[in-house]
Protein backbone atom coordinates (compact mmCIF):
# COMPACT_ATOMS: atom_id res chain seq x y z
CA UNK A 1 0.00 0.00 0.00
CA UNK A 2 0.99 3.69 -1.35
CA UNK A 3 0.10 7.06 0.60
CA UNK A 4 -1.10 7.82 -2.72
CA UNK A 5 -3.94 5.57 -2.05
CA UNK A 6 -4.53 6.62 0.75
CA UNK A 7 -6.99 9.11 -0.72
CA UNK A 8 -4.41 11.97 1.25
CA UNK A 9 -4.15 15.31 -0.96
CA UNK A 10 -0.99 16.10 -3.26
CA UNK A 11 0.13 18.98 -0.84
CA UNK A 12 0.49 16.06 1.58
CA UNK A 13 1.47 13.68 -0.55
CA UNK A 14 4.65 15.89 -1.61
CA UNK A 15 5.10 16.70 2.50
CA UNK A 16 5.22 12.97 2.96
CA UNK A 17 7.79 12.59 -0.18
CA UNK A 18 9.83 15.24 1.28
CA UNK A 19 10.55 13.41 4.63
CA UNK A 20 11.23 10.39 2.85
CA UNK A 21 8.24 8.28 3.80
CA UNK A 22 7.03 5.53 1.31
CA UNK A 23 5.02 3.48 2.66
CA UNK A 24 2.44 3.96 5.48
CA UNK A 25 2.64 2.22 8.62
CA UNK A 26 0.22 -0.34 9.75
CA UNK A 27 -0.94 2.58 12.09
CA UNK A 28 -1.19 4.79 9.60
CA UNK A 29 -2.98 2.04 7.06
CA UNK A 30 -5.66 1.35 9.11
CA UNK A 31 -6.23 5.03 10.92
CA UNK A 32 -6.09 7.14 8.43
CA UNK A 33 -8.66 5.49 5.71
CA UNK A 34 -11.91 6.35 8.63
CA UNK A 35 -10.63 9.55 10.04
CA UNK A 36 -10.74 10.74 6.39
CA UNK A 37 -14.39 9.32 6.47
CA UNK A 38 -15.02 11.84 9.69
CA UNK A 39 -15.75 8.54 11.74
CA UNK A 40 -14.30 8.56 15.36
CA UNK A 41 -11.62 6.61 16.57
CA UNK A 42 -10.30 4.71 18.73
CA UNK A 43 -6.74 3.13 17.82
CA UNK A 44 -4.10 1.41 20.26
CA UNK A 45 -0.02 1.86 18.72
CA UNK A 46 2.99 1.56 20.33
CA UNK A 47 6.24 3.36 20.62
CA UNK A 48 7.63 4.10 17.35
CA UNK A 49 4.52 3.04 15.22
CA UNK A 50 4.17 6.52 12.89
CA UNK A 51 0.94 7.12 14.92
CA UNK A 52 1.30 10.66 14.61
CA UNK A 53 1.16 10.66 11.07
CA UNK A 54 -1.77 8.26 11.48
CA UNK A 55 -3.99 11.16 12.66
CA UNK A 56 -2.05 14.28 11.64
CA UNK A 57 -1.89 13.49 7.88
CA UNK A 58 -5.85 13.37 7.74
CA UNK A 59 -6.84 15.76 10.15
CA UNK A 60 -5.04 18.71 8.11
CA UNK A 61 -6.28 16.86 5.06
CA UNK A 62 -10.02 17.16 6.57
CA UNK A 63 -9.39 21.04 7.51
CA UNK A 64 -7.61 22.13 3.95
CA UNK A 65 -10.76 20.32 2.17
CA UNK A 66 -12.83 23.73 3.72
CA UNK A 67 -10.15 26.39 4.77
CA UNK A 68 -10.68 29.43 7.00
CA UNK A 69 -8.39 32.38 5.42
CA UNK A 70 -10.20 35.16 7.15
CA UNK A 71 -10.84 35.03 10.64
CA UNK A 72 -8.51 31.62 11.78
CA UNK A 73 -10.74 30.14 14.83
CA UNK A 74 -8.83 27.10 16.22
CA UNK A 75 -10.38 24.20 14.48
CA UNK A 76 -8.50 21.20 15.71
CA UNK A 77 -6.66 20.29 18.97
CA UNK A 78 -4.65 17.98 19.96
CA UNK A 79 -4.05 17.75 23.50
CA UNK A 80 -0.91 15.88 24.98
CA UNK A 81 0.46 14.85 28.29
CA UNK A 82 3.90 16.23 28.06
CA UNK A 83 5.89 19.28 26.79
CA UNK A 84 8.21 17.21 24.81
CA UNK A 85 5.35 15.19 22.98
CA UNK A 86 3.63 18.62 22.65
CA UNK A 87 6.57 20.11 20.62
CA UNK A 88 7.32 17.03 19.36
CA UNK A 89 3.87 16.93 17.50
CA UNK A 90 3.76 20.48 16.32
CA UNK A 91 7.30 19.69 14.95
CA UNK A 92 5.08 17.24 12.71
CA UNK A 93 2.15 19.28 11.99
CA UNK A 94 4.61 21.84 10.58
CA UNK A 95 6.40 19.66 8.22
CA UNK A 96 3.53 17.70 6.77
CA UNK A 97 1.31 21.35 6.65
CA UNK A 98 4.21 22.64 4.69
CA UNK A 99 2.13 23.10 1.37
CA UNK A 100 -1.46 23.98 2.77
CA UNK A 101 -2.56 27.28 4.15
CA UNK A 102 -2.86 26.17 7.54
CA UNK A 103 -1.81 27.54 10.73
CA UNK A 104 -1.13 25.86 13.77
CA UNK A 105 0.56 26.30 17.05
CA UNK A 106 1.84 24.96 20.28
CA UNK A 107 1.37 26.28 24.16
CA UNK A 108 2.62 24.21 26.97
CA UNK A 109 4.09 25.34 30.85
CA UNK A 110 7.59 25.81 31.86
CA UNK A 111 7.89 28.83 29.43
CA UNK A 112 6.42 32.52 28.85
CA UNK A 113 3.17 32.74 27.84
CA UNK A 114 2.89 35.79 26.03
CA UNK A 115 4.22 34.56 22.66
CA UNK A 116 2.18 31.97 22.84
CA UNK A 117 -1.40 33.73 23.23
CA UNK A 118 0.17 36.59 20.72
CA UNK A 119 0.22 33.80 18.43
CA UNK A 120 -3.20 32.48 18.79
CA UNK A 121 -4.82 35.44 18.66
CA UNK A 122 -3.25 35.99 14.99
CA UNK A 123 -5.36 32.73 14.65
CA UNK A 124 -4.46 29.31 14.12
CA UNK A 125 -6.47 26.32 12.80
CA UNK A 126 -4.43 23.53 15.14
CA UNK A 127 -3.65 23.80 18.20
CA UNK A 128 -1.44 21.37 20.09
CA UNK A 129 -1.21 21.72 23.83
CA UNK A 130 -0.95 20.18 27.52
CA UNK A 131 -4.13 20.01 29.74
CA UNK A 132 -2.44 22.87 32.11
CA UNK A 133 -0.98 25.68 30.14
CA UNK A 134 -4.85 25.20 28.06
CA UNK A 135 -6.33 25.45 30.39
CA UNK A 136 -4.57 28.23 32.02
CA UNK A 137 -4.80 30.41 28.95
CA UNK A 138 -8.42 29.36 28.57
CA UNK A 139 -9.56 30.78 32.33
CA UNK A 140 -7.54 34.38 31.04
CA UNK A 141 -9.73 34.39 27.87
CA UNK A 142 -7.04 34.06 25.99
CA UNK A 143 -8.85 31.14 23.95
CA UNK A 144 -11.91 29.98 22.58
CA UNK A 145 -12.82 25.81 21.75
CA UNK A 146 -16.02 27.01 20.54
CA UNK A 147 -15.20 26.05 16.76
CA UNK A 148 -13.33 22.84 17.20
CA UNK A 149 -14.11 20.77 14.62
CA UNK A 150 -11.72 17.68 15.32
CA UNK A 151 -10.45 16.77 18.64
CA UNK A 152 -7.39 14.15 19.34
CA UNK A 153 -6.26 12.99 22.57
CA UNK A 154 -2.81 11.79 22.09
CA UNK A 155 -1.23 8.71 24.92
CA UNK A 156 -4.58 8.75 26.16
CA UNK A 157 -3.27 6.44 28.70
CA UNK A 158 -0.33 8.29 29.96
CA UNK A 159 -2.62 11.50 30.55
CA UNK A 160 -4.78 9.13 33.18
CA UNK A 161 -1.17 7.77 34.54
CA UNK A 162 -0.56 11.36 35.53
CA UNK A 163 -3.83 12.25 36.83
CA UNK A 164 -5.42 14.66 34.03
CA UNK A 165 -8.56 13.27 33.90
CA UNK A 166 -10.70 16.13 35.56
CA UNK A 167 -8.62 18.29 33.26
CA UNK A 168 -9.68 16.13 30.15
CA UNK A 169 -13.25 16.43 31.15
CA UNK A 170 -13.08 20.22 31.16
CA UNK A 171 -11.79 20.61 28.09
CA UNK A 172 -14.24 18.61 26.60
CA UNK A 173 -17.02 20.71 28.79
CA UNK A 174 -15.31 23.58 26.71
CA UNK A 175 -15.56 22.21 23.12
CA UNK A 176 -19.07 21.74 20.96
CA UNK A 177 -20.93 18.81 21.13
CA UNK A 178 -20.82 17.41 17.44
CA UNK A 179 -17.08 16.91 16.45
CA UNK A 180 -14.83 14.31 15.42
CA UNK A 181 -12.29 12.54 17.93
CA UNK A 182 -9.67 10.56 17.71
CA UNK A 183 -8.17 8.72 20.83
CA UNK A 184 -4.67 7.14 21.01
CA UNK A 185 -3.33 4.70 23.75
CA UNK A 186 -0.91 2.35 23.98
CA UNK A 187 -3.04 0.02 25.52
CA UNK A 188 -6.84 -0.66 25.81
CA UNK A 189 -7.15 -0.84 29.81
CA UNK A 190 -10.76 -0.88 31.27
CA UNK A 191 -10.31 2.81 32.07
CA UNK A 192 -9.20 3.72 28.75
CA UNK A 193 -12.31 1.89 27.34
CA UNK A 194 -14.50 3.85 30.07
CA UNK A 195 -12.89 7.03 29.08
CA UNK A 196 -13.09 6.41 25.45
CA UNK A 197 -17.15 5.37 26.16
CA UNK A 198 -17.47 9.36 27.77
CA UNK A 199 -16.12 11.06 24.51
CA UNK A 200 -16.44 8.82 21.44
CA UNK A 201 -19.10 8.61 19.39
CA UNK A 202 -19.60 4.75 17.80
CA UNK A 203 -15.38 5.10 17.11
CA UNK A 204 -13.85 2.84 14.78
CA UNK A 205 -11.35 0.41 16.92
CA UNK A 206 -7.78 0.05 15.40
CA UNK A 207 -5.08 -1.76 16.49
CA UNK A 208 -1.30 -1.39 14.94
CA UNK A 209 0.26 -4.08 16.91
CA UNK A 210 -0.87 -7.03 19.25
CA UNK A 211 -1.81 -5.60 22.99
CA UNK A 212 1.70 -5.21 25.00
CA UNK A 213 3.93 -6.71 22.80
CA UNK A 214 7.68 -5.95 22.77
CA UNK A 215 9.52 -5.32 19.81
CA UNK A 216 11.43 -8.45 18.26
CA UNK A 217 14.50 -6.46 17.30
CA UNK A 218 15.22 -5.82 21.05
CA UNK A 219 18.05 -8.19 22.88
CA UNK A 220 16.42 -8.12 26.94
CA UNK A 221 18.61 -8.84 29.41
CA UNK A 222 18.10 -8.84 33.75
CA UNK A 223 21.02 -8.62 35.51
CA UNK A 224 20.94 -9.54 39.19
CA UNK A 225 22.29 -7.08 41.56
CA UNK A 226 22.15 -5.62 45.03
CA UNK A 227 20.36 -2.28 45.60
CA UNK A 228 23.10 -0.41 46.63
CA UNK A 229 25.46 -1.74 43.89
CA UNK A 230 22.84 -0.87 41.18
CA UNK A 231 24.96 2.31 40.27
CA UNK A 232 28.52 1.25 40.28
CA UNK A 233 27.48 -2.12 38.21
CA UNK A 234 25.25 0.66 35.62
CA UNK A 235 28.30 2.60 35.52
CA UNK A 236 30.64 -0.28 34.62
CA UNK A 237 28.57 -1.73 31.92
CA UNK A 238 28.14 1.67 30.11
CA UNK A 239 32.08 2.27 30.26
CA UNK A 240 33.25 -1.18 29.62
CA UNK A 241 30.75 -1.64 26.68
CA UNK A 242 31.63 2.06 25.24
CA UNK A 243 28.22 2.92 25.23
CA UNK A 244 27.76 6.30 23.37
CA UNK A 245 23.93 6.64 23.52
CA UNK A 246 22.16 5.17 26.63
CA UNK A 247 18.56 6.17 27.93
CA UNK A 248 18.43 5.73 31.55
CA UNK A 249 15.17 4.89 33.50
CA UNK A 250 14.79 5.91 37.37
CA UNK A 251 11.49 5.48 39.08
CA UNK A 252 12.01 8.99 40.88
CA UNK A 253 13.21 12.76 40.00
CA UNK A 254 15.43 13.04 42.91
CA UNK A 255 16.89 9.13 41.89
CA UNK A 256 17.54 10.60 38.37
CA UNK A 257 19.52 13.91 39.75
CA UNK A 258 21.54 11.50 41.94
CA UNK A 259 22.56 8.76 39.62
CA UNK A 260 23.36 11.42 36.91
CA UNK A 261 25.55 13.31 39.47
CA UNK A 262 27.45 10.13 40.19
CA UNK A 263 28.32 9.53 36.51
CA UNK A 264 29.36 12.90 35.81
CA UNK A 265 31.73 12.15 38.74
CA UNK A 266 32.60 8.63 37.05
CA UNK A 267 33.49 10.45 33.74
CA UNK A 268 30.55 10.32 32.16
CA UNK A 269 28.50 12.83 30.44
CA UNK A 270 24.98 12.92 31.63
CA UNK A 271 22.29 14.89 31.95
CA UNK A 272 18.63 14.50 33.49
CA UNK A 273 15.30 14.78 32.39
CA UNK A 274 11.79 14.63 34.66
CA UNK A 275 9.08 16.85 36.14
CA UNK A 276 11.25 19.41 38.31
CA UNK A 277 13.27 20.30 35.55
CA UNK A 278 12.86 24.02 33.50
CA UNK A 279 11.95 23.68 30.30
CA UNK A 280 14.76 25.32 29.07
CA UNK A 281 17.00 22.32 30.95
CA UNK A 282 14.61 19.72 29.21
CA UNK A 283 15.07 21.00 25.95
CA UNK A 284 18.57 21.43 26.45
CA UNK A 285 19.19 17.92 27.89
CA UNK A 286 17.82 16.25 24.85
CA UNK A 287 19.25 18.12 22.56
CA UNK A 288 22.90 17.54 24.08
CA UNK A 289 21.56 13.69 24.39
CA UNK A 290 20.64 13.68 20.45
CA UNK A 291 23.93 15.27 19.07
CA UNK A 292 26.17 13.00 21.03
CA UNK A 293 27.32 15.65 23.51
CA UNK A 294 25.55 14.16 26.38
CA UNK A 295 25.89 10.30 26.37
CA UNK A 296 23.24 9.04 28.92
CA UNK A 297 20.19 10.50 29.77
CA UNK A 298 18.56 9.73 32.90
CA UNK A 299 15.02 10.08 32.68
CA UNK A 300 11.85 9.40 34.73
CA UNK A 301 8.37 7.78 32.95
CA UNK A 302 7.89 11.22 31.35
CA UNK A 303 10.67 10.20 28.79
CA UNK A 304 8.93 6.57 28.22
CA UNK A 305 7.00 7.90 25.00
CA UNK A 306 6.71 10.63 22.86
CA UNK A 307 10.40 11.45 22.81
CA UNK A 308 11.81 11.56 19.41
CA UNK A 309 14.79 9.75 19.74
CA UNK A 310 15.99 7.99 16.36
CA UNK A 311 17.77 5.06 16.30
CA UNK A 312 18.28 4.86 20.29
CA UNK A 313 20.67 1.44 20.81
CA UNK A 314 20.48 1.47 24.72
CA UNK A 315 17.83 1.59 27.06
CA UNK A 316 18.38 0.62 31.02
CA UNK A 317 15.85 0.15 33.92
CA UNK A 318 17.96 1.24 36.36
CA UNK A 319 14.75 0.30 38.39
CA UNK A 320 12.04 -1.55 37.06
CA UNK A 321 8.53 0.34 36.94
CA UNK A 322 5.91 -1.08 39.11
CA UNK A 323 3.07 -1.20 35.98
CA UNK A 324 4.45 -4.04 33.80
CA UNK A 325 2.81 -2.08 30.77
CA UNK A 326 5.55 0.85 31.59
CA UNK A 327 8.20 -1.61 30.82
CA UNK A 328 6.92 -1.99 27.59
CA UNK A 329 6.80 1.55 26.76
CA UNK A 330 10.48 2.40 28.48
CA UNK A 331 12.15 -0.33 26.11
CA UNK A 332 10.02 0.55 23.00
CA UNK A 333 12.22 3.77 22.93
CA UNK A 334 15.34 1.00 21.47
CA UNK A 335 14.81 -1.54 18.18
CA UNK A 336 13.06 1.05 16.16
CA UNK A 337 12.99 1.87 12.64
CA UNK A 338 14.57 -1.64 11.69
CA UNK A 339 17.56 -0.90 14.25
CA UNK A 340 18.43 -3.31 16.82
CA UNK A 341 18.35 -2.29 20.51
CA UNK A 342 19.28 -3.82 23.74
CA UNK A 343 17.00 -3.30 27.03
CA UNK A 344 19.15 -4.05 30.59
CA UNK A 345 17.35 -3.78 33.53
CA UNK A 346 18.81 -3.85 36.47
CA UNK A 347 16.77 -6.09 38.89
CA UNK A 348 17.32 -6.29 43.15
CA UNK A 349 15.40 -8.07 46.05
CA UNK A 350 12.40 -5.94 45.90
CA UNK A 351 11.60 -5.68 42.67
CA UNK A 352 11.37 -9.56 41.69
CA UNK A 353 7.60 -9.42 41.77
CA UNK A 354 7.79 -6.31 39.50
CA UNK A 355 9.96 -9.08 37.12
CA UNK A 356 7.58 -11.81 37.08
CA UNK A 357 4.97 -9.31 36.23
CA UNK A 358 6.63 -8.21 33.53
CA UNK A 359 7.24 -11.24 31.96
CA UNK A 360 4.01 -12.72 32.56
CA UNK A 361 2.75 -9.64 30.57
CA UNK A 362 5.58 -10.01 27.49
CA UNK A 363 4.76 -13.67 27.59
CA UNK A 364 8.51 -14.89 27.49
CA UNK A 365 11.70 -15.55 30.67
CA UNK A 366 14.12 -12.94 30.12
CA UNK A 367 18.16 -14.16 30.29
CA UNK A 368 19.65 -13.18 33.55
CA UNK A 369 23.07 -12.60 33.83
CA UNK A 370 24.77 -11.96 37.54
CA UNK A 371 28.30 -9.91 37.17
CA UNK A 372 31.16 -10.85 39.29
CA UNK A 373 31.59 -8.28 42.55
CA UNK A 374 28.01 -7.05 42.06
CA UNK A 375 26.09 -10.57 43.23
CA UNK A 376 22.55 -9.73 44.89
CA UNK A 377 22.12 -9.93 48.48
CA UNK A 378 20.84 -13.57 49.51
CA UNK A 379 19.51 -11.73 52.73
CA UNK A 380 17.51 -9.10 51.03
CA UNK A 381 13.83 -8.57 51.36
CA UNK A 382 11.90 -9.72 47.84
CA UNK A 383 8.83 -7.53 49.55
CA UNK A 384 8.34 -4.69 47.19
CA UNK A 385 8.59 -1.14 48.11
CA UNK A 386 5.58 0.57 47.30
CA UNK A 387 6.17 4.00 44.77
CA UNK A 388 6.54 6.98 47.67
CA UNK A 389 7.34 4.33 50.34
CA UNK A 390 10.41 3.98 52.53
CA UNK A 391 10.96 0.96 54.37
CA UNK A 392 11.90 1.18 58.00
CA UNK A 393 12.21 -0.83 61.21
CA UNK A 394 9.36 -0.61 63.27
CA UNK A 395 9.35 0.57 66.61
CA UNK A 396 7.31 -1.90 68.48
CA UNK A 397 7.95 -0.35 72.16
CA UNK A 398 6.39 3.40 70.67
CA UNK A 399 2.35 3.38 72.09
CA UNK A 400 -0.24 2.42 69.57
CA UNK A 401 -2.26 5.98 70.09
CA UNK A 402 0.30 8.42 70.15
CA UNK A 403 1.44 6.07 66.46
CA UNK A 404 -1.13 6.64 65.11
CA UNK A 405 -1.90 10.01 66.20
CA UNK A 406 1.64 10.93 64.44
CA UNK A 407 1.54 8.94 61.72
CA UNK A 408 -2.26 10.34 60.49
CA UNK A 409 -0.41 14.09 61.12
CA UNK A 410 2.54 12.29 59.09
CA UNK A 411 0.90 10.87 56.63
CA UNK A 412 -1.01 14.49 55.90
CA UNK A 413 1.02 16.48 55.47
CA UNK A 414 3.45 14.08 53.26
CA UNK A 415 -0.23 13.63 51.29
CA UNK A 416 -0.25 17.54 51.19
CA UNK A 417 3.14 17.80 49.71
CA UNK A 418 2.67 15.46 47.51
CA UNK A 419 -0.17 16.76 46.29
CA UNK A 420 1.51 20.06 45.49
CA UNK A 421 4.02 18.26 43.69
CA UNK A 422 1.60 16.84 41.59
CA UNK A 423 -0.10 19.72 41.09
CA UNK A 424 3.13 21.84 39.81
CA UNK A 425 4.05 18.71 37.59
CA UNK A 426 0.80 18.95 35.85
CA UNK A 427 0.73 22.80 35.46
CA UNK A 428 2.53 21.73 32.12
Amino acid sequence: MSFQSLGLSEALLKAVSKKGYKTPSPIQQKAIPPVLEGKDVLASAQTGTGKTAGFTLPLLHILSENPKQKFRPIRALILTPTRELAAQVYANVREYSEFLNLRSAVIFGGVNQKPQAATIRQGVDILVATPGRLLDLQSQGLLSLKRIEIFVLDEADRMLDMGFLRDIQKVINSMPDKRQNLMFSATFSKDIKKLAHGILNHPVQVEATPENTTVEAITQKVYRVAKGKKTGLIIKLISEGNWKQVLVFTRTKHGANRLCEKMVKSGITAAAIHGNKSQGARTKALSGFKSGRVRVLVATDIAARGLDIPLLPHVINFELPNISEDYVHRIGRTGRAGANGQAISLVSADETSFLRNIEKLIGEKIEVEIVEGFEPDPNASTEPIKPGQNRQPRNKSRNSNSNNSGGNRNSRSRSNKNNSRRRNDRRN
